[in-house]
């Protein structure tokens, strides 16, 4: 039995106590202990799970891991894809690059979820943090303004910790959710799925392939995608009561569904597993001292590569919020826009890729047909492939309803091209002539980096999660220091 690292005797109280130590989890520990907010990491497993799970990180996601110091060194591990592809086995009906998006990152990393997570966890170490495995909730009582938890350890003793906010990590059985007594609507489908992970025979087309590929013909539905390490994984409709599929299985998909006239011989099967698709997303992502994030809060299709990098971006919008609150920058309300912000964000995502994968398990061959033929269509007409990818590299989602042409709103997404990043600070961007040198200031403003952006028509205010605060705000970093609180996310949107 491997030894579990040393870690602090759970602490007794904390201003925030995580659930689970999954993607969303850990980004959100190493957030909050890059912020200096004290925090304590529970997980129920002994170590980060076996498999590759989820297997895409968009730019969006690693525009945020770029924020925690964890961008660069997962993008050295993982493989880089430029788009993906939808096929009628050997006719391509529609390709979405990535290379035009307006990203730091014009790619989707290919990257098992278990690679993401050594990444986070590595990070969090790094930053003198750490994971308490072996540890479940029990259960949970107001404790105010907090609450208190009943966690079992691995010593089987039972303890109480004490904590001002506890965030809901810990997927989609959640304890924290269940304990909250927070509602998880939605529905589970009767389809099932088979995933293996594989080696494939060098040589042949399959193996050869450099990006995710849909194969979407009568026979069914195949997703081919790269993975690191020379791993290719392969995710289709499964037939009820299905087993993981085997060598055999994976060879036999390739021939029915991949590229015409060849077969792909499967030299390893790495890991194989059948799951099956639940759509649910929780009632309210906040209940008094009590916040769900990642799995916990939502839960839909795989298709198009969206949960993982949608639970870190939970993390990513609830942190610097967690952080203003209890340093005494806003008061407790702001963390009502945790909830605004991200519960539209997760309904639209389970309704995309609900029709996602209803139109990719077509299975009669006259709705395929169709189907395919609109997709060609689709592909011809001028906007749609790269609106496409915006989507899917998750680059459209704001924290605004009304968007006006031309006029930045506060929510939209700053593109971190226009307005590099300091890490989770506050960025003010001041315009400046790229003829003229900007005018010199003291090195520290606290929380707040300044940048002075060529070109720039006027000054924006950006949050430490790379969406607009403000436009137009004073140039003096003091000032805006003093007003800061005045452009927090308090109200909705005017």
């Amino acid at each position: 039995m491997t030894a579990l690292p040393l870690v602090e005797p759970l602490s007794c109280q904390t201003a925030v106590l995580i659930v689970g130590a999954g993607p969303a989890g850990l980004a959100l520990a190493v957030s909050l202990r890059q912020l200096g907010v004290d925090h304590v990491l529970i997980d129920r497993g002994a170590g980060i799970g076996p498999g590759s799970r989820a297997a895409a990180v968009q730019p969006r996601t690693l525009e945020y891991l770029d924020r925690i110091g964890v961008g660069a060194p997962l993008v050295r591990a993982g493989t880089k894809a430029w788009g993906f592809s939808l096929h009628d086995r050997d006719r391509t009906l529609l390709r979405a690059c990535y290379d035009q998006l307006d990203t730091s990152h014009p790619y989707m990393l290919l990257a098992s979820q278990r690679t993401t997570e050594q990444h986070l966890l590595a990070r969090l170490e790094e930053l003198g943090g750490a994971v308490h495995r072996h540890h479940r909730l029990l259960g949970l009582t107001p404790d105010h303004p907090g609450v208190s938890a009943t966690i079992a350890g691995p010593d089987g003793v039972v303890r109480a910790v004490s904590a001002r906010y506890l965030v809901g990590c810990d997927g989609l059985h959640s304890a924290v959710r269940t304990a909250a007594g927070i509602a998880f609507p939605g529905t589970a489908r009767e389809q099932l799925f088979a995933l293996a992970d594989v080696r494939l025979k060098a040589g042949t087309r399959a193996a050869a392939s450099e990006d995710p590929t849909f194969f979407l013909s009568s026979a069914g539905m195949l997703l081919l995608s790269p993975l690191a390490g020379g791993l290719h994984r392969l995710v289709a409709p499964a037939a009820p009561g299905s087993a993981a599929p085997c060598a055999a299985d994976v060879e036999r998909l390739l021939s029915e569904r991949g590229p015409a006239g060849e077969a792909g011989r499967v030299t390893e099967v790495v890991a194989a597993s059948t799951y099956r698709v639940q759509e649910r997303v929780a009632e309210s992502f906040r209940t008094g001292p009590v916040l769900l994030a990642g799995d916990a809060a939502h839960t839909h299709s795989p298709a198009g590569g969206q949960g993982m990098n949608s639970g870190i971006q939970d993390a990513g919008n609830l942190a610097w919020k967690l952080h203003a609150v209890l340093s005494g920058t806003a008061p407790d309300a702001l963390l009502d826009s945790y909830h605004r912000e991200r519960h539209p964000v997760a309904r639209a995502l389970v309704s995309f890729t609900a029709r996602f994968a209803e139109a990719a398990t077509l299975t009669d061959p006259a709705a395929c047909t169709r189907r395919n033929a609109l997709l060609a269509a689709a592909a011809g007409t001028p906007g749609i492939t790269d609106w496409i990818a915006a989507k899917l590299a998750q680059l459209d989602i704001g924290y605004t309803d009304r968007p006006v042409p031309g006029t930045p709103r506060p929510g939209t997404r700053v593109s971190p091209r226009l307005v590099p990043p300091d890490g989770l600070h506050w960025t003010l961007a001041l315009p400046a002539a790229a003829t003229t040198e900007p005018p010199r200031l003291p090195p520290e403003h606290g929380p707040l980096t300044v940048r002075y952006i060529p070109a720039l028509e006027t000054t924006l205010l950006v949050r430490p999660d790379g969406h607009l605060a403000a436009h137009g705000v004073p140039a003096a970093p003091g000032e805006v220091l003093a007003r800061l609180a005045g452009h927090l996310p308090l109200e909705p949107s005017a």
